[in-house]
């Protein structure tokens, strides 16, 4: 089987435009949770039980420098990101292929959860009001989730596996997990790989508030709402944004001479059977894609440094997924002391990003091994999902991360995890 590398990473987060703007504010303890209060149409808003989200930084996202007017009109805010978070991610792999051979051998994976909502809500009102012609012909490339990896494709000339995930928030992680299995069958030598999402709306606020699912501790500030593994906890915040991650194959990095952040070294994915929204409450399903994914990498649990949970800030999730880390973290060939296992949830700074925090999870996973730091569970008071762990409270702490280990589900009961690695 192919070794798999990542040689490149690009992020649009709601801590900023960029992986290091992203990461610096993250490792600094840093919230990019805000009101949406504020919004138009103030009325949908402010009749929501819980208007807080994770936006990408107005005042730093400018879809001008990577698309023209005509590009940007044809295209949904969640493929705009998605081509922003390619651009990063192979000038930072310097891969800008040219040859034939190359463009044929150079794949995307890149999905997304919900998508387009906007385009999908105010295009049934006009058609609803208006009739036939005031459907637009973009309607239907504007909601097509694959249209993401088709945009990029089309813009790089890339004729390899053109694929995208929709798994609901495990999307980002299956598609960086499908995207390597695709380099280590032979299917491609590099492949463009993540998830993009932008359905900051009422009716989204609407439907998970209506499922209970959304954060709603009135009292707090917006920053302080997404609270993992706290015994505060209420519920998951909305976001928005992409990541993406060049993966590569080891020998064709080689090659090239390109810097290689960490290696792939394990894909698992497992089902729940379970619920329609909600995981079981023994975890198990989470153990069977942690356990599928380390044994796909030959890694001891053991040897696991850090684990960037799914931890929504949900409280029967939040449980779930800790007794199956404690189960498969001190199972056989496990550690023998809780604390010594550092598992964090980066959702509390940047919040839900759904059908992209697979990817942006993944990615924060490969810094906290190129950079040795491991970033933050902020909001974290009071404990209290049964676990002794270390749950890097408050303030990022500096650790050496040989492997990390990233987690996904989604609703449906879809899991997957990730087994990311130092080179040797």
């Amino acid at each position: 089987m192919r070794r798999v590398v990542v040689t490149g990473l690009g992020a649009i987060t709601p801590l900023g435009v960029g992986v290091l703007p992203s990461w610096r504010r993250l490792i600094a303890g840093e919230s990019g949770i805000v009101s949406a209060s504020h919004l138009p149409p103030q009325t949908k808003w402010s009749a929501l039980p819980s208007p807080i989200a994770g936006f990408v930084p107005p005042s730093a996202w400018d879809p001008s420098q990577w698309l023209g007017p005509a590009d940007q009109r044809r295209m949904s805010l969640f493929s705009q990101y998605a081509i922003a978070a390619t651009d990063m991610a192979l000038r930072d792999a310097g891969w800008q292929p040219t040859a034939a051979a190359d463009l044929e051998a150079t794949g995307v994976c890149v999905g997304s959860g919900i998508g387009n909502l906007e385009d999908f809500y105010a295009t049934s009102v006009a058609y609803e009001q208006h009739g036939y012609k005031k459907v637009s012909p973009l309607f239907v490339p504007k909601i097509l989730i694959n249209l993401a990896a088709g945009h990029i494709a089309m813009r790089y000339g890339f004729r390899g596996p053109n694929h995208a995930a929709t798994t609901a928030c495990t999307t980002g992680a299956h598609s960086v997990g499908d995207a390597s299995r695709f380099i280590a069958f032979g299917d491609a030598d590099v492949m463009v790989a993540g998830g993009a999402e932008s359905c900051i709306h009422p009716l989204t606020f609407a439907g998970f508030g209506r499922a209970r699912s959304l954060a709603n501790a009135h009292h707090l500030e917006p920053a302080e709402r997404c609270r993992p593994f706290d015994e505060a906890r209420s519920g998951f915040v909305v976001s928005e944004g992409a990541a993406v991650l060049v993966l590569e194959e080891l020998e064709h990095a080689k090659a090239r001479g390109a810097r290689i952040l960490a290696e792939l070294k394990g894909y698992g994915c497992s089902g729940d059977a379970h619920h329609m929204t909600a995981p079981r409450g023994d975890g198990y399903g989470a153990l069977l894609s942690m356990k599928r994914a380390l044994k796909n990498a030959k890694v001891r649990p053991a040897d696991v440094d850090y684990i960037n949970a799914h931890a929504t800030g949900t409280q029967v999730g939040d449980v779930a997924e800790a007794t199956a880390i404690r189960a498969v973290m001190m199972g056989e060939d496990g550690v023998d002391d809780e604390a010594k296992v550092t598992v964090s949830s980066t959702k509390s700074s940047i919040g839900h990003l759904l059908g992209a925090a697979g990817a942006i999870e993944a990615l924060f996973s490969v810094m906290a091994i190129s950079e040795g730091v491991v970033p933050p569970t902020l909001n974290l008071h009071n404990p209290n999902v049964g676990v002794g762990f270390n749950f890097v409270p408050h303030e990022a702490q500096e650790k050496k991360v040989k492997v990390a280990l990233s987690n996904s589900f989604g609703f449906g009961g879809t899991n997957a995890s990730l087994v990311f690695s130092a080179m040797e």
